[in-house]
């Protein structure tokens, strides 16, 4: 391949592809429906900076000639004016082309990180571990690793150095099924895009393909174990809590307080491993201990896997504050969209706050929507405490075919009549609207958190709601 062009060049996963490609000094171009968007810029103008041109998606791309491939995602339409534009050039989705890349990636163990949940955060962690431990991993992630994050870097993407690349495999479209690497971890399995029975043996199906090791979830684990058929596969099981049949369990996780008041969010592993976690959340916890159990399975020390890990900065829209209102209310940013991933943020945010906790949430389409409706508010109806609001936004729609059902204002609605607190679920079509009812609600102690995936425009969003946003 000596030229490629990126239908939809400005999503997470194509723009950290596009990168990796540009490094190998293959040419690339790329065009984005959003090209002209501010809220794309932390996106765009790193590529940019890279030598990739970036066109509109209208078929302009052709004026620097025909590409080998039109590289797109499951989220690309067949009737895209770049694919229209483009008839007769051969279309490469994005996972064959990953596939080629690790697979050209020689000297290179390629650890994979599946899950419903967390694996953007344990890509970025387990990458970071490993330099921790003087492993200059490279990675390519679904989300913007803040170590990694320059002006001609989004942070999605570093080539490494070292004898390890880790990456993000996604469930969500089951192309994870096309990698065959030499390790593996599985997070977990949730609601978001099929039944469990489903996932369960599409994460049997790759992990059969997954070469020398895995980590796995205990639940997992139990779910997928009639269909691996794959006896050389060197297993290592973990838990967040201590449960039987497993190599690594977290054995308790408290917050407490430094000096100064600070929190500090502590874990014990195994029942005698102490660890002062990176950053609060049971969750955090139980990533911690994924990316532990990985360690000792690539043979890295035991004390120096738990220094590792014991630092990590984070990525971007996960649990991330950005400024304060101007009464002193901190705002974060996450990427929370679907009950598993919303009920755990809330979870971790009231930890570290005992004032009301005042949600945005907005559906990342109305496919989702429809399918974890009622499991979201289950989870939202045990989480949230009295005195909080929620607040749902209108979904987020990118084009293409949609029956434009349900609306979020007929959930809450069909909420309203179940909840035994039905004050606390709101429908808002008007952003500003709803920025300035929270602002003037929320006191010092409260917190606000906006959630959504796939619109970046929600960070810019957050930020609005800021006296001073944190860089």
């Amino acid at each position: 391949m000596k030229k490629l062009h990126f239908v939809g060049i400005g999503g997470i996963g194509m723009s950290g592809l596009a990168s990796w490609c540009r490094s190998l000094n293959i040419q690339v171009t790329g065009s984005d429906r959003d090209s002209g968007k501010a809220e794309n810029a932390h996106i765009l103008s790193p590529l940019k900076a890279q030598g990739i041109e970036i066109f509109p998606q209208d078929g302009s791309f052709l004026k620097n000639g025909k590409p080998d491939f039109l590289v797109y995602s499951s989220a690309i339409e067949a009737d895209n004016p770049d694919f229209v534009a483009g008839q007769g050039i051969a279309h490469l989705h994005r996972s064959r082309l990953l596939a080629e890349l690790l697979a050209s990636a020689k000297g290179c163990s390629g650890i994979a990180i599946a899950g419903s949940c967390g694996k953007s955060t344990v890509t970025a962690y387990m990458s970071e571990a490993l330099a921790n431990c003087g492993d200059d991993a490279g990675f390519l992630n679904g989300a913007i690793s803040k170590r990694c994050a320059a002006a001609d870097s989004i942070g999605n993407f570093h080539a490494g150095k070292g004898k390890f690349f880790v990456f993000e495999a996604d469930e969500s479209d089951k192309s994870l099924v096309n990698y065959t690497p030499d390790y593996a971890i599985i997070l977990n399995m949730g609601t978001d895009h099929y039944s469990k029975d489903e996932l369960a043996q599409v994460f049997a199906r790759f992990l059969n393909g997954v070469k020398k090791g895995a980590v796995i979830e205990k639940e997992v684990y139990e779910s997928v174990k009639p269909f691996l058929t794959n006896p050389e596969l060197q297993l290592r099981i973990f838990s967040a809590s201590p449960a039987p049949g497993t190599d690594y369990s977290v054995s308790d996780y408290s917050i407490q307080k430094s000096p100064c008041g600070e929190a500090l969010p502590k874990a014990v592993f195994n029942q005698n491993l102490q660890i002062t976690l990176p950053a609060p959340g049971c969750h955090t916890a139980a990533n911690a201990l994924a990316v532990f159990a990985m360690l000792e399975l690539l043979g890295f020390s035991r004390e120096s896997s738990l220094k590792a890990i014991e630092r990590f900065d984070g990525i971007r829209r996960r649990n991330d504050r950005v400024g304060v209102t101007l009464s002193g209310v901190p705002v974060y940013d996450d990427y929370a969209h679907n009950p598993e991933k919303a009920g755990s943020c809330l979870r971790t945010l009231s930890e570290i706050t005992s004032g009301n906790i005042y949600t945005v949430f907005q559906p990342h389409g109305f496919g989702p929507l429809g399918f974890f409706r009622d499991e979201l508010f289950k989870t939202l109806d045990a989480t949230l405490r009295d005195g909080e609001l929620f607040f749902m936004l209108p979904p987020y729609y990118a084009g293409g075919t949609s029956s434009f059902k349900p609306t979020s204002e007929e959930v809450i609605a069909q909420w309203k009549e179940i909840a035994g607190n039905p004050e606390r679920y709101n429908f808002s079509g008007n952003r500003e609207t709803l920025r300035s009812s929270i602002l003037e609600k929320a006191k010092p102690g409260d917190l606000i958190v906006i959630m959504g995936a796939r619109d970046n425009s929600l960070s810019l969003y957050a930020r609005s709601f800021c006296s001073k946003a944190k860089d």
